[in-house]
């Protein structure tokens, strides 16, 4: 280990135990680092409480009171602070959205809340550490969990998206009227805070008939639950009901993208973009809308589809997927999902997200610097190599929020 890499130094807020923090951990010892330090979300979203306010109630402000918390004080100067995912915690779940059952669809729009407020202590926390350095940045986190802001930020970029409402949807009604005025006939609605596909809608009107395929359950007493099983409702009651639930808390409507198949089963790509330049992709396979691995969907055969797309295509999706990380110039690490059209030559950005590097696995792309690599061991090479969030910052002003 050299005396560069012997000053190099890591901490992580995440969920102690989670395999994101072990992963990242086990990349960090690979390279003979200190042990990281690991701060728990709940530790720091617990701080959020103060009295008179209840869970997802305070303010960014009172984010930066008490600024002493289990980890900060003890992490070395310089230290490096890795923002991760509070991950699937039923205590933190709790901090975030408030008691009840973690498998509810709603309660986004106050997790969203509380989230950018953690992350604003998270920043401020890490400004007592003498040159301390984040290798995420919360302005850019809170926009990724936005995806009305996201899709904004990247299409005043020109960075190719799916067309998508501009205007507040606020029931099923409302949704009707706007698709019937620009005449589209299939959408995707999605809360604008979710993640992993939660309530995500695809939905289709042919002349009188209705379909939407979703994760979510309409159980008993209307209550909407998250299910590993993609379902279909063809009754516009049950459509209605499920819009209307998840409308108040904010939506995103994206005009339906047709996707190019690989053997009878459309796909599109997770590609983890590190430093700025894409270095893993994943195939995601899907029998229907939803690719999702953890709804059904399964990986398929990158080289496979490389060949089905040609070079210029391919070409084309990495320079989207670059495009869009160049969007957060100040993220370590983006996770885009791309899409490429039915005629195999158009491409498009679903979403850009700040954990999308979970991929247990998954070696870097071949005639990269970082081939064999997974997407933990490629982090920790480039901030080994130098990079920092300010060596991206000049790129910021090409995007706009």
């Amino acid at each position: 280990m050299s005396d560069e890499q012997g000053d190099v130094r890591f901490a992580v807020v995440g969920t102690p135990g989670d395999r994101r923090v072990t992963m990242f951990r086990d990349a960090v010892l690979r390279r003979d680092l200190p042990e990281p330090v690991v701060i728990s979300w709940s530790d720091v979203l617990a701080g959020l409480l103060a009295p008179g306010h209840a869970v997802g109630e305070a303010s960014v402000e009172a984010g930066a009171q008490g600024l002493g918390v289990r980890g900060f004080d003890a992490l070395a100067p310089g230290t490096l602070v890795r923002i991760d995912s509070p991950g699937e915690d039923a205590r933190t779940d709790a901090l975030l959205r408030g008691p009840g059952d973690p498998s509810r669809v709603t309660g986004g729009a106050r997790w969203y809340r509380t989230f950018v407020a953690g992350l604003a202590r998270v920043r401020a926390l890490t400004a007592t550490v003498p040159s301390a350095c984040l290798l995420g940045d919360p302005g850019e986190i809170a926009v990724m969990f936005d995806k009305r802001l996201s899709h904004r930020r990247l299409r005043a970029a020109e960075v190719p998206v799916p067309d998508a409402l501009t205007g507040p949807v606020t029931s099923y009604d409302e949704l009707r009227e706007e698709m019937a005025r620009r005449r589209w006939t299939r959408v995707f609605v999605k809360p604008a805070h979710g993640s992993s596909a939660s309530g995500v809608i695809a939905f289709q009107v042919h002349g009188a008939r209705v379909k939407a395929v979703t994760s979510a359950d309409l159980g008993p007493g209307q209550a909407l639950h998250n299910s590993l099983r993609v379902r279909t409702y063809e009754s516009e009651d049950d459509v209605a009901t499920i819009v209307g639930a998840l409308a108040p808390e904010g939506l995103h409507v994206e005009r339906w993208f047709p996707k190019a198949s690989l053997s009878g089963r459309a796909f599109d790509l997770r590609v983890v973009c590190v430093a700025g330049t894409p270095t893993h992709a994943v195939v995601r396979l899907g029998r229907g809308p939803m690719t999702n691995l953890h709804l059904g969907g399964a990986r398929g055969d990158l080289d496979g589809v490389r060949a089905r797309l040609g070079p210029v295509t391919w070409e084309r999706v990495l320079d989207a997927c670059a495009r869009a990380a160049a969007c957060f110039p100040r993220s370590l690490a983006v996770g885009v999902d791309v899409m490429v059209g039915a005629d195999l030559r158009s491409v498009a950005i679903a979403e850009v997200n700040a954990f999308g590097d979970l991929l247990p696995g998954l070696p870097g792309l071949t005639g990269t610097p970082v081939a064999g690599l997974d997407t933990y061991a490629a982090q920790v090479a480039a901030v080994l190599d130098g990079w920092r969030p300010e060596a991206g910052g000049a790129r910021e002003t090409a995007c706009v929020t």
